[in-house]
């Protein structure tokens, strides 16, 4: 179909605002990155000084085992937390997941408690026959990953109130490099032998021997509550990480299908105004020639 001058000259006018909001998206979209990675490398210095508080209460319990470690009960549910997205542009960033979260579910037994963080996906778990029991909204900012994790571990502990024994298992995307991400799946509670064992092998960065000023059980509950909060909120940052690194290639790839328009269209766009100006002066032409030969 042949189109106007005007109609093309809108056309590039139009492209290239919405280039200019994919740019602004993009800058929003590496700005977010960043802070979120540092949001979890300031992490990895708050979750040490929680295992050196652990191996400090494990301390001197040889042959045996705490409390908060159950390794011979079989939990009768379990609390599935899946941290996805609440916006889209984000290639196959909540699908990926979504598979990761149906081929473990499959493997469990007993019954399982799904609590989704974003809307996107909500909607994938439930097209998928996993229809999540609450849903939450996806933190928009780093300081709005603590009030998210409360209500996390708030919905957790109601649930673990009402039975004997629950599993707790986080599903993430989690960034690699660049714009790659993989999906993860990391079971949280009951914690077993080997994380004990992990945990009391932590060597004391001092000579002066730490000392607890409450009881033992107290103190280690109060510490393993802490973990959880750090995995929860590490998971948090690195899915929005995650989903900004999955926005920003998807960003990356409209921009450069936006220029190839827009230069198609400026080329359409000069063919079409020369091919005016050609036929202007041709009628101008055509004009002098019939008024030459009438004299």
């Amino acid at each position: 179909m042949n189109e106007t001058i005007e109609a093309l000259r809108q056309k590039i006018g139009k492209a290239r605002t919405l280039g200019s909001v994919v740019r602004t998206m993009k800058t929003l979209a590496a700005s977010n990155i960043k802070q979120y990675e540092e949001a979890v490398r300031a992490l990895i210095v708050y979750y040490r000084a929680i295992e050196l508080g652990l191996s400090a209460c494990l301390r001197g319990m040889d042959g045996q085992y705490s409390r908060v470690i159950n390794p011979e009960k079989k939990a009768h549910l379990t609390i599935a937390v899946v941290v996805g997205s609440d916006q889209g542009l984000v290639g196959s960033f909540n699908d990926q997941l979504t598979d990761v979260v149906t081929h473990k579910l499959e493997e469990l037994s007993g019954r399982t408690i799904i609590l989704a963080v974003g809307e996107r996906i909500q909607s994938r778990l439930t097209d998928a026959c996993h229809k999540p029991e609450e849903l939450f909204a996806v933190a928009g900012s780093v300081n709005a990953i603590a009030p998210l994790v409360g209500d996390l571990l708030a919905a957790v502990e109601k649930l673990r109130k009402k039975e004997a024994m629950i599993q707790l298992y986080l599903f993430y995307n989690s960034p690699e490099s660049g714009e790659i991400y993989h999906s993860l799946s990391k079971r949280l509670l009951p914690l077993d032998i080997t994380w004990e064992r992990e945990i009391r092998r932590t060597v004391w960065p001092t000579k002066a021997i730490p000392e607890m000023l409450s009881g033992s059980d107290t103190v280690r509950w109060a510490l393993v509550r802490e973990y959880l909060f750090v995995s929860l909120f590490r998971a948090c940052a690195e899915s929005l990480a995650s989903e900004n690194a999955s926005r920003l290639s998807a960003m990356q790839r409209a921009e450069k299908n936006i220029d190839d328009i827009l230069e198609d269209l400026a080329r359409l766009y000069n063919n079409r105004r020369q091919s005016g100006i050609d036929a202007e002066l041709f009628d101008v032409m055509s004009g002098f020639n019939s008024l030459s030969d009438s004299q």
